[in-house]
């Protein structure tokens, strides 16, 4: 088992992880953005109106889910990219899941475990960067 942990260390980069895991987020995020930027966000306007605040917070979301996983992805200020991307989805937990915080939904995970997963991998690369596959690296 040690033979194969040091040749994996020896053979993977940290650098490649923090690309996949842009990528990953980035990527996948955009099919969130693009949902919304073909069907609109009528229903996300109502969903924030209810929670008292104002209705032009609702168009944050293009940012979130649209800007700052494109900047992730290229690596471009990928700290505060990411910083915006997790607040993102802090306001999205808050504002659909917000009774369902710590509830457990039928395969027995979290209720909220997807945008929980988005949310702390963005975390992540707040605190590790982007890496040298970036252009934050240049």
């Amino acid at each position: 088992m040690k033979a194969i942990e040091n040749f994996l260390a020896y053979n993977l980069s940290e650098n490649l992880g923090k690309l996949i895991l842009r990528f990953s987020l980035g990527f996948l995020m955009l099919f969130h953005g693009y949902k919304k930027a073909v069907d609109g966000i009528e229903g996300l306007k109502a969903l924030v109106l209810k929670s008292g605040f104002p209705e032009y917070l609702a168009y944050g979301v293009y940012l979130g889910e649209i800007v700052f996983p494109i900047l992730i992805i290229i690596g471009l200020y990928t700290r505060i990219s990411s910083l915006i991307y997790a607040s993102t989805m802090a306001f999205a937990i808050y504002l659909a899941h917000s009774s369902e915080v710590f509830g457990l939904s039928e395969t027995g995970g979290l209720i909220i475990e997807l945008p929980l997963l988005y949310m702390l991998g963005a975390v992540a690369l707040v605190f590790m960067g982007a890496g040298k596959y970036s252009l934050d690296r240049r």
